[in-house]
């Protein structure tokens, strides 16, 4: 048996080795990301103590962490946070965890909400429908200080989390949280200048083939649509339509299986124009945006 001590730099190896083993994505990085919890420093700081030899009560507290993660549990929840939008986001298991696929929305929505900006009088108001941690509202409202955010969540819960990440990054004066089934609790009259959100785009197929550590543990109500993945698009479309004012734009993520279904939808309902689809860093479709035209 090694006598070795276990410093910072051994940890990391040996559970970067370990993680590999189990086909882990990011082994090296989910590693550090642990590590740098349990010390309570930035993972930058690892680094500069590879030759620092780990106490006991760090270790049996890293190897829990390791042990949770082998079994499965995303990072982000050991963690008990995820970075998105150069933003640190408290997350639980009752929230989707923020996803870089998602920054490209946050981006577009940036980009739109730039072109309304001179058309509109001062706020511009936005939804985001679905907002799970608040990342989406959270980071808009530090993009644009003179929006107003109404963030909507089925879950209470969820609701939860995201009210305690406006008050942490500070824009609790620009955004106000909606309990309620998508748009349903707001008046069917435009209010809006921009809808945006990262809806349930799940088939219930995809969900049973979706990697563990995603289908048994996130949110199965923030994944799954229904059997053809497009059933909570088709219903936003239609409420969005409603509180949307004429010039305003309708913004959702999605996944490439489902890009021509909602594509059609949108058309279909009469009240936009053709839409656009970004892709992401991978060339495959993210988000699809439509602009409300005058009955």
């Amino acid at each position: 048996m090694s006598t070795e001590p276990w410093t910072v730099g051994r940890l990391l190896k040996w559970t970067t080795d370990y993680f590999k083993q189990r086909s882990f994505e990011n082994p090296r990085l989910d590693a550090e990301v642990l590590l740098a919890h349990v010390r309570g420093c930035e993972r930058i700081r690892l680094y500069t103590a590879f030759e620092e030899v780990a106490d006991d009560e760090q270790r049996e507290a890293f190897r829990e962490l390791v042990r949770r993660r082998a079994s499965g549990t995303p990072v982000a929840y050991l963690v008990g946070h995820r970075e998105f939008f150069s933003l640190s986001f408290d997350v639980t298991p009752d929230v989707l965890i923020p996803r870089p696929e998602t920054e490209h929305l946050v981006t577009e929505l940036l980009d739109r909400a730039k072109e309304l900006a001179p058309l509109f009088e001062p706020p511009l108001s936005i939804a985001d429908v679905g907002t799970g941690s608040g990342a989406i509202a959270v980071a808009t409202a530090k993009q644009l200080p003179t929006c107003q955010v109404t963030a909507v969540d089925l879950s209470e819960a969820a609701l939860a989390v995201a009210r305690g990440n406006v008050e942490k990054h500070e824009v609790a004066d620009r955004v106000r949280f909606v309990h309620g089934d998508l748009l349903a609790k707001l008046p069917a009259e435009p209010t809006f200048h921009i809808v945006a959100s990262n809806p349930p785009y799940v088939s219930e197929r995809e969900f049973a083939e979706l990697d563990v550590q995603v289908r048994e543990h996130e949110p199965r109500m923030a994944l799954v649509a229904g059997p053809q993945g497009t059933e909570i698009i088709a219903r936003l479309i239609n409420e969005a339509a409603e509180r949307l004012h004429v010039g305003g734009w309708l913004l959702m993520e999605l996944s490439p299986m489902i890009e021509a279904a909602s594509r059609e939808l949108i058309l279909a309902h009469g009240d936009f124009h053709e839409p656009r689809v970004t892709k992401d860093l991978a060339g495959l479709a993210r988000v699809i945006q439509a602009q409300r035209q005058a009955r």
